[in-house]
């Protein structure tokens, strides 16, 4: 039997092709494309590949493909875009259960409509729940709810060998699946931790003159009891548009209103509430054509990170992320030299080791970029997920190449 023919017997012919000039992971061209309706199908497929020996990358819309390392490569691509929909939804114990295809605008809708919401306000455009648990991305919510393995209580996982599995034995594997861009096993649905909607938000913005200065403000509201939702800052790099600290207040009309005047005037400088965010808000400081940087380490050192970077580079660079979690995002433009873009890397890598810990990760660049450069740096895999890795795919069909050799 042909390749088609074995994955057809799994969830179907018309789900089943070979694949053309888009279906690529970073560059990377897939040999075939499958799109299963079920988990249970999903399940049959992983067997099948696992049969035949076929390497696996999981998909739902693809924002973030070019994310992490390529894949070595791809034989079967698996495209969950069929797996949609809230499976259960118990509003009183505020937990839902969701197919991992669903898009998360459709997920906000629907629990907008039952006054309760997932906290994770990404900035992926078209994003799936499974792709942003693989990735473990997370907008300015996450200063006061947590990255998405807070926020998931369960999930249910297709395994190399095509068993569909809930728990992993000696394993948190709703935490550690999350981040894991689809090298454990591909995610079919997941229980997540929701919250009821804010009956108001408000917003507090100010202009800010440099790194440090983000620094103090930052430290001033963590160290208050206004409990701000959300804390970003956006660093320009340039001229055009001024660099801003904002902070997010929810609640009652009455409260959130009230919290973000008197943070206000805790930051004065010509702080203002406001009752939209800035534009820049929740949004990635990078295009489609930018070199992309993940920072992450103590909120109180990332200034420090920041003058590395300008250092290094030469020129200030764009930085713009959650300053009160002590992440943030940097652009570079796309034609950097390697050599510029290495030393960066080290220079900010160096600061955060030094400084209480963290990393820089190469989150996204070209493809003869990532050849010459260190994406991970120095840090190394847990011990808990190399032991998974090891466990859930010892032949390293799943995303093989996608996280550094274990």
């Amino acid at each position: 039997m042909s390749v088609i023919e074995v994955l057809a017997e799994a969830c179907g012919p018309e789900h089943v092709w070979e694949a053309g000039p888009a279906d690529r992971v970073d560059g990377v061209p897939a040999s075939w494309v499958v799109a299963p309706g079920t988990a249970e199908e999903v399940s049959g497929v992983l067997r099948a590949a696992a049969a035949a020996g076929l390497s696996i990358v999981p998909s739902g819309a693809g924002t973030k493909l070019d994310w992490g390392l390529p894949p070595a490569h791809v034989d079967v691509l698996v495209d969950l875009g069929r797996l949609t929909g809230v499976l259960d939804h118990a509003p009183d114990e505020l937990v839902a259960t969701v197919a991992a295809g669903t898009p998360m605008r459709a997920l906000r809708a629907y629990l907008m409509r039952e006054g309760q919401r997932l906290p994770l306000d990404v900035a992926s455009p078209g994003a799936t729940l499974g792709g942003v648990l693989a990735t473990n991305e997370a907008g300015p919510l996450r200063h006061r709810f947590g990255a998405p393995r807070d926020l998931v209580a369960g999930v249910r996982v297709a395994l190399d060998e095509g068993s569909l599995e809930r728990h992993v034995d000696g394993h948190d594997l709703a935490r550690q699946i999350c981040g894991s861009f689809g090298t454990m096993g591909v995610i079919t649905e997941a229980t997540v931790r929701l919250e009821p909607l804010p009956a108001a938000r408000a917003w507090v913005v100010r202009p800010v003159s440099t790194p440090r200065e983000v620094q103090q403000l930052t430290e001033a509201l963590v160290s208050s009891s206004l409990g701000a939702a959300g804390i970003e800052a956006d660093l320009p790099g340039g001229a055009g548009r001024p660099a801003e600290i904002a902070a997010l207040f929810e609640g009652s009309r009455a409260g959130a209103t009230a919290r973000a005047e008197a943070a206000a005037r805790l930051l004065g400088g010509g702080a203002a509430v406001e009752q939209a965010p800035p534009e820049w808000w929740g949004r990635y400081p990078f295009d489609a054509d930018d070199v992309a940087l993940k920072v992450w380490g103590q909120p109180s050192e990332l200034f420090a990170v920041v003058y590395a970077l300008r250092d290094a580079a030469g020129i200030p660079v764009p930085v713009r992320g959650s300053v009160g979690a002590g992440i943030a995002h940097v652009a570079l433009p796309g034609n950097i030299a390697a050599e510029r873009l290495a030393g960066m890397l080290t220079a900010a890598r160096t600061v955060l080791m030094a400084r209480g810990g963290g990393s820089c990760t190469l989150l996204r660049a070209p493809a003869d970029l990532r050849e010459l450069v260190e994406t991970y740096g120095p840090s190394q895999l847990s011990d808990a997920t190399v032991r998974l890795k090891l466990a859930l795919d010892p032949e390293e069909r799943m995303a093989p190449g996608r996280l550094p050799a274990c």
